[in-house]
């Protein structure tokens, strides 16, 4: 069965970055919207037109709904622990970006992530060890600490953290031709985002670098 692409707002991936920083912004002060979410549901029954897809943790204090300050249908969210890459991920991604018309992918780690705590351990645990595995990259990847490297060191678990995302960016780029074109042709935006728990601020990061390296690569 074909899928009908589905006509979406016409957001340049500049403007969607804007609305989410604006929107975290807003989170933050405490001054979010007050949306008429059923007139929301009423709107989107027959289509959705969210204007990001945004890969972040499935832990419970990350929302990217409410810590971007979106409502129903604005965004997609897309959660698994670690926020790590899978062809269920990626195919996510590219329904985001080619069918929905998405102009901008949010990979979104954040400080205290358990996950991560998990992999600086090597936790094995049921299913649990091959998602921590995936992590492990980035355990390598942290050269700077080189003591105490487990979860009890906050600032270890931190820059492993902030690796993973930019691995995880890595991985889209490498294992989805899709995205990848569509981020060369600058019509979709890919970028790295940490989360604080503790401030509910957002952090963003260029993902440019790992696109460059791809392309000396070839």
């Amino acid at each position: 069965m074909a899928i009908n692409k589905i006509n979406h707002i016409p957001v340049n991936a500049q403007e969607a970055l804007r609305f989410l920083k604006e929107g975290n912004n807003r989170f933050v002060n405490n001054i979010s919207k007050n949306r008429d979410l059923l007139q929301k549901v009423l709107e989107t029954k027959e289509e959705q037109r969210p204007f990001a897809a945004i890969l972040s943790c499935m832990d419970s204090r990350v929302p990217a709904e409410l810590i971007f300050d979106q409502g129903i249908g604005d965004i997609f969210s897309i959660r698994i622990a670690g926020n790590i890459i899978s062809e269920n991920v990626l195919g996510s991604l590219e329904y985001a970006v080619e069918v929905a018309g998405s102009k901008l992918i949010v990979v979104m780690g954040h400080t205290n992530c358990g996950a991560i705590k998990g992999a600086c351990d090597n936790i094995r645990l049921g299913n649990l060890s091959a998602l921590i595995d995936k992590i492990a990259p980035a355990i390598y990847r942290e050269t700077s600490v080189t003591h105490d490297r487990n979860s009890h060191n906050h600032e270890f678990v931190n820059k492993v953290a902030h690796l993973n995302v930019h691995h995880s960016v890595e991985m889209i780029l490498k294992q989805s031709p899709m995205i990848k074109k569509h981020c060369e042709q600058h019509d979709v935006l890919l970028v790295a985002a940490m989360y604080d728990v503790a401030s509910g601020i957002v952090h963003f990061h260029d993902a440019q670098d790992e696109l460059i390296k791809l392309r000396k690569a070839v």
